[in-house]
Parts: C-alpha cells; structure tokens; sequence
C-alpha cells in the first residue's frame, strides 16, 4: 500500500512540474513577442527624460510658430522641443565621450555620419569635448500637411565648451550661432535630417526702458537718485541659522529682527539662497514663497537687500550648467517686482573653489549666471562677495559694484582698502568682516567680548572716516554650526558660533554698541 501512495505521489510531482515548466516557458514567450511587437523605447533605454531633468535644462523660446503649412497642435509641439533637445543631449555626450551611443536614434544617416567623422578624428588625436547648450530660439519655418516634417531656424543659440587634449584643458570657448533644423517623424520619434549652422543672426527686439531703485553712478550706489550708503549685516535668523526657509521659518522671529537691525540704524541686510534646498533647477514653490515673505517684511522696515544665490553649491561642470541657469532664471524673474533688492550676489566666496573645481570651470560660470540675473532682472544689481581683496576684481567689468570679505588682520585694512580703490572705477562694498569672541576651553588665545567690541569700534571709525560701504558678520551668535559650513573639528565650529553682536540668549554683547557708526 505504501509503495502504491509513493508511486501516486510521485506522479503528482512529474505532472505539477510540468505544468508549472510550461505556463513559465509561455510567459517568457509572451514578454519577449510583446516586447519585439512593441519596440524598444529610447527614452527608456537611454534614461534621456530622467538624465535630461537632472543634468540639462536649457532655456528654450519660440519666438514664431506660424508657417506657410500646418498649424502646430501643442502637443506635437512639446515632443518635437523634447526630441530636439534630446538630440542636443546626446550629441553633446558624444563629443565628450567619443562614443557614437544615442546617436543614431536622434539622427538620421546623413548627420550620423558627419558626427562619427568628428568622433572619429577626435579619438585619434585624443580631444574630448566638454559641451553644453544655454539658450535656444527657435523660428519655425514649415510643418507639412502630413504632420511628417518639420523646418525650423534655432536663433542665437548660446553655446559653452571646454576643450581637452590628452585629458588636458586646451582653451574654453563661448560661442553664439544659429542653426538651420529640418526634423523627420518616424516610429512615433522626431530626428533630425538636416542640421546647417549659420552665423549669428542680429538681435532686432528693443530693448525695454526699465525703471530701476539701484544705480550705479561713477563710484557710488544711487538710491532714487540720491546717494545709497550701504551700512548692513549679514543676517540668519538665531536658531535657523543656515537653514533659514526650513520647518522653523517664523516671519514674527524674522519682522522683530529686523526691527531691531532698522532701530540700530543699519540699512541693509544681505541673505542667503540655498541651491539644494530650493529644488535645483526646478525651484521649490514653497521655498520661493518663504523667500518673499521675508522680502516683503524688509520692504516694511525700509531695509535694502542682497541676495546671495547658490549657497552650498560647488559643482561648476559644464553639463549642470542649464540646471544653474534655470534655478536663477526662476528665483530672479519671480522676485524682478521687488523695488528693494538691492544687488543679487552670485556666489558666496566662488574663488575658494578655483584649486577643487578649477578657475576655468568657475569664473564662465560666474559670467553666464550674471548674463541670466541681467537678462530676467535688468533693474537690479549685481555682485560677486570674492574672499579677499586679491580677488575682488575678477569680472569687475561684469557686475555693478564690487565686493569682498575680510577676516585679516585690522592693522593692513585700510592699506589694502585704499590699493583696491585705486584699482577699480566701480563702487566698494565690504560684504563681510568680523571677529569671533571664542575664547575658552577650545580657544585659550581666542578674543574676548570686550576685544570684539574694540575691533568693531576701530572698524566703524573708519568707516566713518572714509564713508566706506559694509555689511558685518553677523547679527547673532549660533548655538548650532552644521559641519558643511565650518567642519566638525570643535575649535573650528565654535569659534565660527560667536562672531555675533547678540549672544545665543538673546543678550547684546559689548560689540553692539559698534555695529553702526
């Protein structure tokens, strides 16, 4: 009997087994013919929509779509600017690369070939091409009845490269040109035909008469055209230092400061935009509406303000650029109305990056984001707040007035002040100074409260003497420092917690007194 229910047994396995086997084998049959039926899809297997999202964003701007042919339906329009730009991406891999990938489902056979040309003899000689496109302005031209083709002329497009020899830099090259574009819709996907480059077609907009609060007039600042004397402080608020449009965002902590910045007869407050923390390049709305909140509180008191843009960035490579560009593009152009931004401070210390990220890689960077702060604010200033004074004047010719940092030591101030002075013909503004009254267990030979204030009296006697622009560091002491500001060595951190005017209790120190003149 027992050999009997084995045997049964047994047999229930073999045909269980095949069973399963077979609805296996014609599942995997049914996967592999609906994809082969399907086709593959390119944007998956290239991850272009999420790579494009996260490294490329060029700004692009119809400037006409009518045509002799077919009127352009919206949607079809948003996948011919997506697949175009697509193929801007690709193309601009490749020329880094050396490697044809992407390549051939963005282009047709006749481009395809030009390009592996250029791929070719570039990996001969081994140049690779770091590239990236800004801007682009399309015309479109044509679009046939059968909704097949497309001939479009991209205007000025703005164009960045960084060219390298043997994986060395060999020049950086900032170029302006148009191209004309004709695009073929197969399978579903448009891909270009035809790609001519021309020259630079001339710009015939007017430009727009802007009203602007800030002038620049010889070596001064004019405030509605009076004379603006810059006398401020760079302010976080007490216990959100660093991150200031976060969970603890409080416009009654925020109005009763800056109250008290307005009745100790200061004028200007400078204040921070983080570029992770804001979205990128696509700007959080909530963290903008937070941003001009604390604008308007500034209106309400009569202060000026400076905005430092991309704190805590640091990357600079040429295929982020267009996230960049349009993180400022959004915050400027959304704040353009407020008659009370003062400047917009590009970068907060961009020469402390020149060894890491290269000055090459900096200082164009620099350029194009003061290019696109002018382009969607022209009645606002700008800046750069440099480190030190030797580096002050780098791009002088690009923004409105210049700025820099000083933590040296008081007794060469005014020497170095007044070489600067003879350097430039444009207005000067200290953006940061200050002493640390840290002094105790992890700072035996630090400065007491008493030296802070005599450092700040010394100071603001020469401001007064000379009529010299400042901002100091800061208005509070900090019971807290992240480590991605000052480190997480102690006799670091603590000392950059108390270069305020007011102590972590709320308590104006002896330095107070100076904060103005």
């Amino acid at each position: 009997m027992s050999l009997i229910n084995n045997k049964n047994s047994y047999r229930i396995f073999l045909i269980t087994s095949f069973i399963a086997v077979n609805v296996f084998v014609l599942f995997a049959i049914s996967q592999i013919l609906g994809y082969l039926n399907k086709g593959a899809d390119r944007n998956n297997m290239l991850h272009l929509d999420k790579t494009t999202q996260s490294t490329y964003l060029p700004k692009i701007k119809w400037l006409r779509l009518e045509n002799p042919g077919r009127k352009m339906e919206k949607q079809t329009l948003a996948t011919l600017e997506k697949h175009y730009l697509f193929s801007w991406f690709v193309k601009n891999n490749a020329l880094q690369t050396n490697s044809p990938e992407g390549i051939a489902d963005y282009f047709t056979e006749n481009p395809r070939k030009v390009l592996d040309t250029i791929l070719q003899k570039n990996k001969e000689k081994k140049i690779t091409i770091e590239t990236t496109t800004l801007a682009h302005h399309p015309v479109l031209d044509f679009y046939s009845e059968d909704g097949q083709l497309v001939v479009f002329t991209d205007q000025n497009v703005i164009e960045f490269q960084n060219i390298y020899k043997d994986k060395k830099l060999i020049t950086s090259i900032k170029d302006t040109a148009s191209y004309k574009i004709l695009m073929l819709l197969e399978d579903g996907f448009w891909r270009i035909r035809h790609c001519e480059r021309m020259s630079k077609i001339p710009d015939t907009l007017q430009a727009n008469l802007v009203k602007k609060t800030f002038e620049i007039s010889g070596k001064k600042i004019i405030k509605e055209g009076k004379p603006f004397h810059i006398k401020g402080i760079n302010y976080y608020p007490k216990n959100s230092a660093w991150n200031m449009y976060g969970d603890t965002f409080n416009t009654d902590t925020i109005a009763a400061d800056l109250d008290l910045i307005k009745r100790a007869k200061l004028n200007t407050i400078r204040i921070f935009v983080p570029y992770e923390d804001f979205g990128k390049g696509e700007v959080k709305v909530e963290k903008i509406e937070k941003l001009k909140q604390v604008l308007d509180l500034a209106k309400a008191k009569e202060l000026a303000v400076i905005i430092t843009l991309f704190d805590f960035y640091g990357d600079y490579a040429i295929n982020n650029w267009t996230l960049t560009q349009r993180h400022a593009e959004t915050l400027v152009s959304t704040c353009k109305d407020y008659t009370n931004i003062l400047a917009w401070d590009i970068k907060n210390e961009p020469n402390l990056d020149f060894t890491s990220r290269g000055k090459q890689n900096v200082i164009p960077w620099l350029e194009e984001i003061i290019h696109v702060i002018k382009e969607n604010a022209p009645n606002h200033l700008v800046t750069i707040g440099f480190s030190n004074i030797s580096s002050a004047t780098i791009l002088e010719n690009k923004v409105d007035f210049i700025s820099y940092h000083y933590y040296e030591d008081i007794t060469h101030f005014e020497e170095k002040h007044n070489q600067l002075e003879k350097t430039t013909s444009k207005p000067i503004l200290l953006e940061e100074f200050g002493i640390s009254s840290n002094r105790g267990l992890w700072s035996w030979f630090g400065n007491s409260q008493n030296k802070q204030a005599e450092y700040h009296k010394k100071m603001q006697a020469i401001f007064k003497e000379k009529q010299l622009a400042f901002m100091s560091w800061t208005l509070y002491d900090f019971p807290n420092v992240p480590n991605a500001v000052a480190g997480k060595w102690p006799w670091i951190k603590n000392k950059q917690k108390q270069f305020g005017f007011i102590d972590v209790y709320g308590k104006k120190k002896p330095s107070f007194e100076y904060i103005s003149n």
